[in-house]
C-alpha cells in the first residue's frame, strides 16, 4: 500500500474513533502490566473477569503478594496458563519491590527483564501507559498490516519495525489501538466484514467478502 493511501486509513480510523483504548480494564500502570501478561493467549474479556474480582483488594504489587501464588491463582484459573502467570505475576511482584519502589518501569529494557513480560507485552506498557509511540503487533495486528497491505512482514519483528517506518507521526500513537479493534471486529481471520470496512476501497487484500457472503 502506497503512502498516501496509508496515511488516509489512518485518518479513517482517527475520524471514526478518536480516542481509541485498550479494552483490558485498570485503574494502575501496574494493573495494566497484569493485565496484559495475564492476556496473552487469552481474551481481554476473559481476563477483565478474573481481575474485577482481585484488583479492588489487591491491585497492587503488596496486595498481590499477600495473595500468594495459590491464591492469586485461584482468580484466575478460567484464563490460559494460569499456573505459569501466576508464578510470573508473583515474581513479577517480587521484582517491581525490589528494583523499582513497587512502580512499573517506563523502559523497555527493565520492562523485558521481568518474568512474563516479552516484547509485545512490554510495547503494549510504553504505549499505553507511558505513551510511547511502540506498536505491540499481536495476531490482529500481524494479520490486518498483511492482508491491506499496510506493514507485510513475515513475522511480528519484521511487521513491527514496517508500521514504525510506515505509519504516519500524527497517528503512530494511536495505530496499536486502532489496528487491533479494526481486527478484533471488522478484519476478523474467518471471514472479513469487508462491506462494513471503512478501508474498503484503499486495502490490497484480493478476496474481500461481499455482502451475499
Amino acid at each position: 500500500m502506497k503512502r498516501g493511501a496509508i496515511e488516509e486509513c489512518f485518518r479513517r480510523f482517527q475520524a471514526a474513533n478518536a480516542d481509541p483504548r485498550t479494552e483490558l480494564e485498570y485503574g494502575s500502570t501496574f494493573q495494566l502490566l497484569i493485565a496484559v501478561m495475564l492476556s496473552a493467549q487469552a481474551t481481554d474479556r476473559s481476563v477483565n473477569l478474573a481481575t474485577r474480582q482481585f484488583f479492588p483488594r489487591h491491585g497492587t504489587p503488596q496486595g498481590i503478594l499477600a495473595l500468594g501464588e495459590a491464591g492469586l491463582t485461584d482468580f484466575i484459573r478460567t484464563i490460559g496458563l494460569y499456573k505459569t502467570k501466576a508464578r510470573n505475576v508473583i515474581r513479577t511482584c517480587e521484582l517491581l519491590l525490589e528494583r523499582h519502589d513497587g512502580e512499573v518501569p517506563d523502559r523497555r529494557e527493565d520492562l523485558e527483564a521481568l518474568p512474563g513480560v516479552g516484547r509485545k507485552t512490554a510495547n503494549v506498557v510504553l504505549n499505553t501507559a507511558f505513551h510511547q509511540p511502540t506498536m505491540a503487533v499481536d495476531t490482529h495486528i500481524f494479520r490486518v498490516a498483511n492482508r491491506t497491505g499496510i506493514a507485510p512482514g513475515k513475522n511480528v519483528l519484521e511487521v513491527e519495525r514496517a508500521l514504525l517506518r510506515r505509519v504516519p507521526k500524527a497517528y503512530l500513537l494511536n495505530a496499536h489501538h486502532w489496528l487491533i479493534l479494526h481486527g478484533r471486529y471488522v478484519c476478523v481471520a474467518r471471514k472479513p466484514k469487508c462491506p462494513q470496512c471503512p478501508i474498503n476501497d484503499l486495502c490490497e487484500y484480493p478476496h474481500k467478502t461481499r455482502p451475499d457472503g
